[in-house]
């Protein structure tokens, strides 16, 4: 967001703006971030900027990840807990959550063979 310091907060893309919510978290230099739905209401360019913007921050900062884009999950996580309804279904990497059964069922809309 270097280049957009000049901008109004306001008149940033809602991308940019996302990314600045999570700059001014990071500024009160948090152990853990929560991140509940950081790609929500975003296009498809703007959510591969912040999966960027996420993927720089991995191995700095601790992350709790909420989201319902599994294309970014599985690109971010190296550990996933799939909840459906409130309870966990599953939990592993993203490989081992990929190839379960409930959760693709559930969430990647394949039927379970």
């Amino acid at each position: 967001l270097a280049e957009r310091a000049d901008v109004l907060a306001a008149a940033l893309s809602h991308g940019e703006q996302r990314q600045l919510e999570i700059a001014m978290a990071l500024a009160g230099d948090p152990s853990l971030l929560l991140l509940d739905e950081p790609m929500a209401g975003m296009g498809a360019e703007e959510s591969q900027r912040m999966i960027g913007f996420l993927r720089e921050l991995k191995g700095k900062r601790a992350m709790l990840l909420i989201e319902h884009d599994m294309d970014a999950v599985f690109q971010l996580a190296d550990r996933i807990t799939v909840l459906v309804y409130g309870r966990a279904i599953a939990s592993g990497t993203p490989a081992e959550i990929r190839a379960n059964a409930d959760v693709r069922q559930a969430y990647l809309g394949d039927e379970a063979t």
